[in-house]
């Protein structure tokens, strides 16, 4: 199961948009900008902003999460979303001793299916340590004599290693988005057509920044939240479905 925890964010980040939106239309001083808004006024523009369509505002607001307990299948997808900035626990520095994997529900929703996964994932654990064993005697070896000759067999072993390490091998990271890369991270992965694993952890993380900037995302989440599904033919036909779930999530926001 993903956990994601919100480790920072923009202090008030509704009042740094508002003031940065603001300031565009206005002949005050930033000063003079700031000391106009007020919490409630602040949430109201934040909202029109985003029915005008401005967005690059937005921007100023920038959210870090700390995401654990994920496949590496996962990594591959969110990396693919340029506009943030990620930390990844490296398989080059840090041996898989034991790793936990990431089982996928419909897997383990079948018992031979599941049997069959369970071991996969033993026979991986055995071939990396074996290889690493070996290929950091033979580094140790090449190395004899140099200063921290163990510390540089071992880098160099799991390195080469982990390339027989499965995707559902788990990792954890540390990911800062602004607000306006999130929205779109909010619409592709919030999808019911988005891979399960990374609809949890979007789901997740919006409900975090709800928390913190109702306003701001009060319109976040997949596409058909706002209208018409923008999947088109790929449509998974649950729109209503999910305009309900994320209207409960938002409510559930507000205490």
């Amino acid at each position: 199961m993903p956990k994601v925890t919100l480790i920072t964010h923009t202090p008030d980040p509704e009042m740094t948009i508002a003031s940065a939106a603001r300031l565009c239309y206005s002949p005050a001083t930033i000063a003079q900008v700031q000391e106009k808004l007020t919490p409630e006024k602040a949430g109201e523009f934040v909202e029109m902003l985003a029915g005008l369509g401005h967005q690059s505002p937005i921007e100023h607001a920038v959210f870090t999460f700390g995401i654990e307990g994920v496949s590496r299948a996962l990594l591959a997808q969110i990396t693919r979303h340029r506009i943030a900035s990620f930390s990844v626990q490296s398989q080059r520095y840090v041996r898989e001793n034991d790793f936990e994997v990431v089982v996928p529900p419909q897997i383990a929703e079948v018992p031979e299916a599941k049997a069959e996964f369970e071991l996969a994932m033993r026979e991986s654990i055995a071939h990396y340590q074996k290889i690493a064993e070996l290929l950091k005697a033979r580094r140790e070896k090449e190395l004899l004599g140099e200063k921290s000759a163990a510390r540089k067999a071992e880098k160099m072993a799991i390195e080469d290693a982990r390339f027989v390490l499965p995707n559902a091998c788990d990792t954890k990271m540390i990911v800062t988005m602004n607000a306006r890369s999130l929205m779109n991270f909010f619409e592709l992965r919030c999808c019911q057509r988005a891979q399960w694993e990374i609809r949890e952890v979007a789901d997740q993380m919006l409900r975090l920044c709800l928390s913190v900037a109702p306003h701001l995302f009060k319109n976040a989440g997949p596409g058909c939240v706002r209208g018409g599904c923008p999947e088109g033919k790929m449509t998974c036909g649950k729109a209503a479905e999910m305009r309900e779930k994320y209207a409960r999530m938002r409510e559930e926001a507000h205490g």
